[in-house]
């Protein structure tokens, strides 16, 4: 059995006239289905929730961006005996570039109706004093990438640019507008609860299951979804003109040759902040923290793969 979640607001607004044209095919070839269609943020937690609470089983299938994939992997109250299949609706896709799962919304549920091949990945977690728990399947990060996270979940630009179908031009001038405004401040970052290393002048710190963010940085180009690992890229003590003509180079993974970028490897990450910066988890905000330990979760999830 398919159990579908539809995030009708993702593809800039086209998610639901993009599910019309699916279940078509569906329909054509006899499938048995389920559908949800999400309305709001927490939606797709609630309905995995719902779902893996009443013991379902089979396959549930996103359609959205990487936003909804982290809220359906929120919701679930556990990963065994369900298998993940994703047809790729949003800005960024990360999640799916990883996996060689393609853009095109009609080959991404032909390979869900009809897959080939699977793949257990990690799920990282991120925890924070007070007690909050969030998850993310692609990565995490705090500082700049975080900032613009942050801004263009409540940005008027990306509003008018996503009428216009150039929602994507939003996260490079907000990228830019954030680059001027964000200031550089020190923190520790503690590996394994072993290896303390103190970070002077840090810009970002993205802790990462997967290769790529936003779009299609390959921020930790030897990433593997599936050791039980994290990776980590960090750019500190590298100027803001500096920091301009990296950033691009990071699209084919070569920023690591740059002085101030280092990446690293670790089952546990802490960091600790000397004042509290914005942090996001898959693009979505989770608020402004001065401390935050990532892990993996125990259970791994089952993806069905290009």
């Amino acid at each position: 059995m398919y159990h579908f979640i539809i995030n009708p607001a993702s593809s800039t607004g086209n998610g639901l006239r993009i599910w019309n044209q699916l279940k078509e095919i569906l329909k054509e070839q006899d499938i048995e289905y389920t559908s949800y269609l999400t309305d709001g943020i927490g939606s797709a937690s609630s309905i995995a929730k719902s779902l893996t609470e009443n013991g379902c089983q089979g396959t549930i299938v996103v359609l959205g961006g990487d936003g909804t994939m982290n809220e359906v992997l929120s919701g679930m109250q556990s990963y065994e005996n369900i298998t993940l299949g994703y047809i790729p609706t949003g800005s960024s896709n990360d999640l799916a570039r990883d996996l060689g799962i393609p853009s095109d919304p009609k080959k991404a549920l032909s390979i869900v109706l009809h897959p080939n091949e699977y793949k257990l990945t990690d799920v990282g977690m991120m925890n924070t004093p007070d007690g909050k728990e969030y998850k993310f399947g692609v990565s995490m990060g705090i500082g700049y990438d975080a900032a613009i996270c942050h801004e263009a979940l409540h940005s008027k630009i990306k509003k008018k640019l996503n009428q216009w179908h150039l929602g994507k031009l939003t996260y490079l001038i907000i990228a830019l507008k954030q680059l001027i405004r964000t200031k550089s401040h020190d923190c520790e970052l503690i590996l394994d609860d072993t290896r303390v290393i103190p970070l002077h002048n840090y810009i970002f710190v993205t802790v990462m299951v997967h290769k790529y963010e936003g779009g299609g940085f390959m921020f930790c180009p030897e990433a593997d979804c599936s050791d039980g690992y994290l990776d980590i890229c960090l750019a500190c003590n590298v100027s803001k003109l500096r920091t301009l003509f990296i950033l691009p180079t990071a699209f084919k993974g070569e920023h690591i040759r740059h002085k101030g970028i280092q990446t690293l490897r670790a089952k546990k990450v802490r960091i600790i902040t000397d004042q509290k910066a914005p942090v996001h988890t898959d693009g979505e905000s989770a608020g402004f923290q001065t401390e935050i330990t990532m892990s993996t979760a125990p259970c791994q999830v089952r993806f069905i793969v290009a």
